[in-house]
């Protein structure tokens, strides 16, 4: 095998681990917003 399947599959891995960082962070962004909503819901009741 040469240089450039390594290459390739090195940027193939990098891709796949930078998507996998984007979902992670937008299943933490929607879970602090329902968080959020929540407190500022038990704020308005007082």
């Amino acid at each position: 095998m040469g240089k450039e399947v390594y290459l390739f599959a090195a940027n193939i891995l990098v891709w796949v681990g930078l998507g996998c960082y984007v979902a992670f962070l937008a299943t933490s962004q929607k879970r602090l917003e329902r968080r959020l909503n929540r407190l500022e819901i038990l704020n308005d009741d007082n």
